[in-house]
């Protein structure tokens, strides 16, 4: 291959990494501006703002067939008809800005809505009212451009955190918390009243919600199902956490029940209009001690991980929800003067219009143009005759203004009503005064607008979810203790797949699955392990056991080196999961000689090796009378009499009383 033909092919593979670039950043910024990421002023993704403008074109009052309404917003949104109308259902099931007539499917249950031709919808008063107004809205062509489509809607409500909102972009995400309609508007009023205001999410499922991590649209929240105790064998579910539903509630106990994690004979869905799953126990499980194992196995808490981006002006950005709502705030302060001014100019016109007729029936003004005979001489002579009044008027008259004097007709003047006319221009005015005393004070007549929204409609919107710290959850606390651990002595393994042959040598005990198990060896070597199904650990365990930090075990050990016993106290020490410790230095002649677990009441019989010149042979000790020290503290000696065997006498009655003698060779107990 020649330089030429080289240096042809390393131009062909930058141009194609030129085009994949260009065109992969083309479709991210399309991605994230127009399907995924709402908007920050009217917080709505582009499908729901086309949604919404096309229910407001077809608007007569009536409700829609919703496949109807679909076929009309395919003509604004460049995608398929299942996008808009599950895009459509979920709008409507959030409540506030589509009434809905039918079957749109169920957010408890998860239930689907039937299909577009079956269901019905229309907009709500609330939505006539906050979301349109055509002399605010920018308008633009539609993909193909047959049609205009607003570039945001002038909303009049802080959409963005009442709906809440989620996406995956390219590159990026948005998690959204919804919010309760009356909080927002009161934290609307707060800002316009300069007091401080918090704003914490409310979910449509109810349920409870720590709102402890949260972070301003961002952080962690915590959400439970709300869970009743109906008796100590029933628990009803009543509200869900949130996105959560019935279906994949009973889904997670289910699962839990199969791991073990739960007892349960029974669980049924009751949900319709609320929520009603019902949960029966099994024998010998409790509702109170359930309830915690609900919180710790199953999806009865989630953990959320709210993040709130959006696109603020024309690009992703990271807002507070305190910064969201102040700027929807401002927004609405210039929607409404926006509005003033526009009404304010209407009636002025009005105003003009009806004293332009005033002074041209009452003053006869129309006798002048009698004997006229062209267009242009009557519309000079109507100048002419207005030209005195011009101080009474509030502009110059326009050539408009005359064509609509030319227009009234005979009849109109001869039943002219003079105080009708009167009364209606006062009437004018006073709305003129009144508006122009909004305008001094917009931010009272902001706070004024969004009391009687509240007032009218927030009744319809308390809050569903109930705020509330919650205390951590010890799984291992509400861990069912249903794993049953042996010892077999003679093949040596442990685990809770072994069975146990003899009943006096073997050892069993009942744990679950989040507990640790100690074994103690005959020879000082203990170690811990998860509970496992099958395990060697050979014929020299002594004792094992759950880990327990109140645990006090009570040893007397022979020193193999000296030839000495001694007795140690201590508790359960502080380990690494399968490391080998031990409790006295390691001889082949050193052993356990009495283990026992329990901090008072242990009692041991010591019975020495027989010795003619001692005057007894055996002795009883109360293991309390010994201090608890550490595990590596080598304890207190029995004396230099070989110790032949430990009795543990605990709960036994003790034998008659000695007086103490001390023997050659045998001393008082002396720490070590």
């Amino acid at each position: 291959m020649t330089s030429g033909q080289d240096e042809s092919k390393r131009q062909g593979r930058g141009r194609l990494h030129r085009l994949f670039d260009t065109n992969f950043l083309d479709y991210t910024s399309y991605v994230i501006r127009e399907r995924a990421i709402p908007d920050v002023d009217d917080g709505l993704k582009p499908v729901q703002r086309r949604i919404l403008q096309t229910l407001h074109n077809m608007d007569d009052g009536r409700f829609h067939k919703v496949a109807n309404v679909v076929g009309e917003t395919m003509k604004l949104h460049p995608h398929g008809d299942q996008s808009i109308f599950a895009a459509l259902v979920n709008l409507a099931n959030k409540g506030y800005l589509i009434e809905r007539q039918g079957n749109f499917g169920n957010i408890f249950t998860g239930d689907q809505a039937s299909a577009a031709r079956y269901i019905e919808c229309r907009l709500t008063p609330l939505a006539r009212e906050t979301l349109f107004n055509k002399d605010l809205t920018e308008f633009i062509d539609s993909y193909d451009g047959r049609m205009q489509e607003p570039v945001t809607l002038p909303a009049k409500l802080p959409l963005l955190l009442l709906l809440g909102a989620e996406g995956i972009a390219v590159g990026m995400a948005t998690k959204i918390m919804p919010h309760n309609f009356c909080e927002l508007l009161q934290a609307q009023i707060d800002y316009l009243q300069g007091r401080e205001f918090t704003l914490l999410p409310d979910f449509p499922r109810g349920g409870l919600v720590d709102v402890t991590d949260y972070n301003h649209g961002n952080g962690r929240i915590r959400c439970r199902a709300r869970i009743e105790e109906r008796d100590e064998k029933t628990i009803v579910i009543r509200e869900l956490p949130y996105n959560l539903t019935t279906q994949a509630l009973i889904d997670s106990v289910e699962k839990a029940t199969r791991a073990g994690k739960l007892r349960i004979t029974s669980i049924n869905d009751y949900t319709a209009e609320e929520v009603e799953i019902e949960i029966k126990l099994a024998r010998g499980i409790y509702a109170e001690e359930t309830i915690d194992a609900l919180y710790a196995f199953t999806d009865c808490e989630l953990s959320v991980s709210p993040s709130l981006v959006v696109i603020q002006d024309n690009m992703p950005a990271q807002p507070t929800v305190e910064e969201v709502l102040r700027r929807n705030t401002d927004r609405l302060v210039g929607f409404l003067e926006q509005e003033l001014r526009m009404e304010l100019e209407r009636l002025k016109e009005k105003l003009h219009a009806r004293r332009l007729e005033q002074i041209f029936i009452e003053e006869r003004l129309y006798k002048q143009i009698e004997e006229k005979i062209n267009y242009r001489a009557v519309i000079s002579t109507v100048r002419q005759a207005l030209a005195p009044y011009a101080e009474e008027l509030d502009r110059k008259v326009s050539k408009d203004d005359v064509e609509r004097l030319l227009e009234i007709r005979i009849r109109r003047i001869s039943r002219y009503d003079i105080n009708r006319q009167q009364k209606e221009i006062r009437a004018i005015e006073r709305n003129i005064a009144r508006i122009e005393k909004h305008l001094q004070d917009m931010v009272g007549y902001t706070v004024n607008y969004i009391q009687d929204l509240l007032d009218r409609y927030g009744k319809q919107y308390p809050r569903k979810s109930e705020l509330r710290q919650f205390d951590e959850v010890d799984a291992r606390a509400a861990a069912l203790a249903n794993i049953k651990v042996v010892y077999n002595r003679e093949s040596g393994f442990l685990g809770h797949k072994i069975t146990m042959t003899d009943k006096k040598k073997d050892l069993a005990v009942t744990c679950s699955e989040y507990d640790r198990l100690l074994l103690i060896f005959k020879d000082g070597l203990y170690k811990v392990i998860h509970p496992a199904d099958k395990f060697f650990v050979g014929s020299d365990l002594l004792w094992f056991g759950v880990v327990g930090k109140d645990l006090v075990f009570n040893v007397i050990y022979r020193n193999g080196l000296e030839n000495r016993s001694y007795v140690k106290r201590f508790r359960m020490p502080k380990f690494i999961i399968n490391r080998e410790y031990r409790l006295f230095p390691e001889h082949r002649r050193s052993i356990i000689q009495m283990l026992a677990v329990g901090e008072k009441g242990v009692r041991a019989r010591i019975s020495f090796v027989p010795s003619s010149r001692a005057r007894y042979n055996s002795m009883e000790i109360d293991l309390d009378d010994y201090l608890i020290k550490g595990v590596t503290a080598r304890g207190k000696s029995l004396g230099s009499r070989v110790v032949r065997r430990v009795t543990d006498i605990t709960g036994k009655p003790p034998r008659k009383k000695v007086e103490p003698v001390t023997l050659p060779g045998f001393g008082a107990p002396k720490e070590q």
